[in-house]
């Protein structure tokens, strides 16, 4: 499959006006990214509207837009929140060879496989949230010591996988891994997420780059209004606390519901009916 990509930098089918689509929805996944996670569900199905563009493609330039948005709302969220980095940099670690292993298995397997099992996580993570309003107010940590860095490590691992994959909701899932699993609060949750989702985006450009699926000059222009949104959007994420983070990850994980959900029927239940 990748043999077959282009090496141009920008798809003959980006028009100004999808273009203008794609900026739209750059600067909305990036503040998305920035509060909760779960940019990809803008972003992601803009640059699969662009004609003649493949699916691997499409995954390739998204992550290399992302890591631009990621990576400011990193550095804006260190600076006011100042997260631990003794988790965060070890799983980060972790999760970005999980995410070039994920990567390299999206080359492969059709990611209809996977998006029965992404909608029952989602749907559960949601009703979690929910039934818990206590969830990740305070940070009231669930393991200390080496365990703590066990746990931290395997969630690296097991998310950076999904996120070479397929991609879309791994910041949602981090911060809700973080929180249920953790113990962190959403803030910190939310500032620890931003760099681990760095290193997944890079984990998996490290094997669509030398395999020639970037759009290097698309993704580059995505990515400036990528790190506009992620700079706006951990600033207000910062501001507003815990609470507001609380809200917008479950307005985003109730849309990635609908989403991937209408792609499983779409891809896998309507065919069978008929």
């Amino acid at each position: 499959m990748l043999d077959a990509v282009p090496a141009d930098l920008l798809p003959e089918g980006v028009t100004p006006g999808i273009l203008l689509l794609l900026l739209l929805a750059a600067l909305t996944a990036g503040w998305i990214d920035a509060v909760v996670g779960g940019g990809g569900l803008v972003q992601l199905p803009a640059l699969l509207l662009v004609p003649g563009m493949s699916p691997v493609q499409a995954l390739a330039t998204n992550k290399l837009a992302s890591i631009f948005g990621t990576t400011t709302s990193a550095v804006t969220f260190y600076r006011r929140v100042h997260p631990d980095l003794r988790t965060a940099l070890p799983m980060a670690a972790i999760a970005l060879g999980g995410s070039f292993a994920g990567a390299s298995v999206a080359a492969a397997l059709p990611a209809a496989v996977f998006k029965p099992v992404i909608v029952v996580a989602l749907i559960a993570i949601a009703a979690f949230t929910v039934l818990r309003p206590d969830l990740g107010e305070v940070t009231a940590l669930r393991h200390t010591g080496r365990r703590h860095h066990v746990v931290a490590g395997g969630v690296g691992a097991v998310i950076g996988f999904y996120d070479g994959i397929l991609g879309p909701g791994t910041g949602s899932f981090l911060v809700f891994a973080m929180v249920s699993l953790l113990g962190y609060d959403f803030l910190n949750a939310s500032a620890k997420a931003k760099i681990v989702n760095v290193a997944t985006n890079l984990g998996a450009l490290l094997f669509f780059a030398p395999a020639g699926a970037v759009f290097w000059g698309l993704g580059l222009v995505l990515g400036a209004a990528n790190m506009l949104g992620g700079y706006i959007g951990s600033r207000t994420a910062t501001a507003r606390g815990s609470g507001f983070i609380r809200v917008v990850f479950l307005v985003v994980v109730t849309a990635l519901i609908g989403r991937v959900g209408w792609d499983v029927w779409t891809e896998n239940v309507r065919p069978l009916l008929g």
